[in-house]
């Protein structure tokens, strides 16, 4: 049953999907404390914690829908135009549309982080409520919407590592136990971190930019999509662990410099 953990590869897809999880968490840990804003004191704490254990919750139960709708390998109905022909299944629909869903989120979210930050935070506190169970389903609404960028960046890692749809599964709940888990431990340092640095949440959602494309080509190599006698093939796993990991080690060579800087302007 465990036998994924034995795999090289998905012991590096498995840390990359949490960095990645925790990430995308650290906007669902604002909003559900906004959420909880007007509570008093000891049910805020409980309704954050809350929200969390239904974020994992949520996510999980998404995970089981959405793999299973992915195993529809069975072609739905055939393209064949004069420059491009394919078999369509419902797996391709779900990695293509997600793809999309992706690539859109991230650009959006972009946007509103660079041009019009605050944006989400408004919307959410136009909804704030004094009553614990208001605060809860609201919890769970904004639960939803952040789930699906969450979950179809886990199908994305994990898609094609192991033949059996299982393991992947496996790997996936892993990765979101344990990136909820670490945000009810460190919501705080890991929430004022990503906030002294938004450099970083801006990387992690052009990530999502790299795997809503992968996603997209991921569909068409499923589909045997040929477009002008070429047939589209699957992007290796390893470009875009590369892509992260260099990426991630510029950003935080940059976060030391700074760090060095501001330390030696100090001592000056």
């Amino acid at each position: 049953m465990f036998e994924i953990f034995t795999s090289p590869d998905a012991w590096i897809a498995l840390v990359t999907l949490t960095f990645l999880e925790i990430i995308l968490g650290i906007d669902n840990i604002i909003f559900i404390s906004i959420a909880a804003g007007k509570l008093e004191e000891k049910q805020r704490k409980k309704a954050t914690n809350l929200g969390l254990v239904l974020a994992m919750g949520m996510r999980i139960l998404l995970l089981f829908g959405i793999t299973w709708l992915t195993q529809l390998k069975k072609p739905l109905f055939l393209l064949n135009e004069s420059w491009f022909h394919g078999s369509i299944s419902g797996q391709a629909l779900i990695l293509f549309g997600g793809g999309l869903f992706l690539l859109y989120k991230s650009t959006k979210e972009i946007h509103e982080k660079v041009e019009d930050r605050g944006h989400d935070e408004r919307e959410v506190k136009k909804g704030q409520s004094s009553s614990l169970m208001n605060a809860i389903i609201q919890i769970t609404v904004i639960n939803i919407v952040f789930s699906f960028d969450s979950i179809l960046t886990a199908i994305g890692m994990t898609n094609g590592i192991s033949p059996n749809p299982a393991d992947a599964l496996i790997l996936m709940i892993v990765a979101v136990v344990i990136s909820v888990v670490i945000m009810m431990l460190f919501a705080n340092p890991v929430g004022d971190f990503v906030n002294r640095h938004p450099s970083i949440q801006i990387l992690g959602l052009s990530f999502l930019i790299l795997i809503g494309f992968m996603l997209i080509a991921e569909a068409a190599h499923l589909s045997h999509l040929v477009v002008f006698d070429n047939e589209i093939g699957s992007i290796p796993k390893g470009y875009l662990y590369f892509a992260i990991a260099f990426s991630l080690m510029v950003e935080f060579l940059d976060l030391r410099r700074l760090t060095n800087r501001k330390k030696n302007g100090k001592g000056e």
